[in-house]
């Protein structure tokens, strides 16, 4: 069965008429490729039947190379109202429900559902998004190939670590590992000494000095697909106190992947490693949910939150990546990137958990 004769079925179990996509993620994923992105209203929409794209006419050309499927062209003269209308009235004249990408552009949304009066409308998480949260075996594959090259990119930044350097040359040693190995470094976050307890601090000049804790989290992408991997080092010594936080850190992380098998609820993911951080006594420091999905991109469903009822099954992958923040002192992040399995999961990465001193 095809990712278009699977995202049919899955229209028809949740009554949805029409999907309709952007150039992006869901796309990517349906047909293998997405056309340009710009301000011009390029639009895939799926019917129960049918299907076919409203197609800037500048972009049509390039993109009939990708696909066969029909095309309403419209130019910058006319604008795409006329090409709408038909391509509706050809692909689902009549849905009662439609199915919009969540990553698209406002004005185009609502070009679309200005030609869509008293329609019920959701979002693609509940047909493609569904869909693309189960990673199938190629997929699972990528995704392993990325996290091996992302515990080198980790080994690399231990590596270069040196007092007199600054976040930045650790961040380029990072982009220089995955470049090495064929893949394209997405981001790089590296919080030295104080910096470390911002959760997403923007890494910049701050210089490394000994007794500094350093949080490394990278991630690239390779054939489509993204690595995740968060670890701690430090430069010469760890300051007091630290041993102590890392092990309540990595204990949740422990905590985490034990509780993940199919049937269980998401929130049980972020409630065992939230547990675990607040009989410590550091709950109010885990500011953040417990994990993110991973795949075509960075962040992506399933969400392991405390709100999230959702079920996990075998196949889906998503990162397990509790913190403590302690303002002024430092964080620590510890992150795995977790495959649901028949009874239970695995990670990806191979790289230890231990903070490393570099000397």
């Amino acid at each position: 069965m095809t990712r278009l004769d699977r995202l049919r079925a899955r229209m028809q179990a949740t009554g949805t008429g029409l999907v309709a996509l952007a150039p992006g993620a869901h796309m990517q994923w349906l047909l293998g490729f997405a056309p340009h992105p710009d301000e011009r209203a390029c639009l895939l929409l799926v019917g129960p039947d049918k299907a076919g794209f409203v197609m800037p006419g500048l972009n049509a050309a390039d993109a009939r190379q990708h696909t066969d499927l029909p095309f309403w062209d419209w130019t910058d003269a006319t604008g795409p109202a006329a090409a709408l209308e038909a391509a509706l009235q050809a692909v689902a004249p009549n849905p009662r429900r439609v199915s919009l990408d969540e990553a698209m552009r406002a004005d185009h949304a609502l070009l679309l559902l200005d030609s869509l009066p008293n329609v019920a409308r959701g979002f693609a998480s509940e047909t493609l998004g569904a869909l693309r949260m189960v990673k199938d075996a190629a997929e699972l594959a990528a995704l392993a190939e990325n996290a091996r090259i992302a515990d080198l990119a980790q080994i690399a930044v231990r590596a270069a670590i040196r007092p007199g350097m600054t976040e930045t040359d650790l961040a380029d040693a990072a982009r220089a590992a995955f470049a090495a190995h064929g893949a394209r470094c997405e981001f790089a976050i590296v919080g030295a000494g104080a910096n470390s307890a911002f959760p997403h601090h923007h890494t910049g000049d701050t210089v490394l000095k000994p007794g500094d804790v350093l949080v490394v989290d990278i991630g690239g992408r390779k054939g489509g697909y993204y690595s995740d991997i968060t670890r701690m080092a430090a430069v010469g010594h760890l300051p007091e106190g630290y041993a102590e936080v890392h092990a309540v850190v990595d204990a949740a992380v422990q905590a985490a992947l034990a509780a993940i098998r199919p049937g269980v609820p998401a929130h049980a993911v972020d409630d065992a490693a939230r547990g675990v951080i607040a009989a410590a006594g550091y709950g109010a420091f885990f500011t953040h949910r417990t994990g993110h999905g991973l795949g075509s991109e960075v962040h992506e469903p399933p969400y392991m939150t405390a709100t999230n009822p959702l079920l996990l099954e075998e196949g889906m992958v998503f990162t397990v990546e509790p913190g403590i923040y302690l303002p002024g002192r430092f964080g620590i992040r510890l992150e795995e990137v977790a495959v649901v399995t028949a009874d239970g999961c695995r990670i990806l990465s191979g790289l230890s958990r231990d903070v490393h001193v570099a000397s």
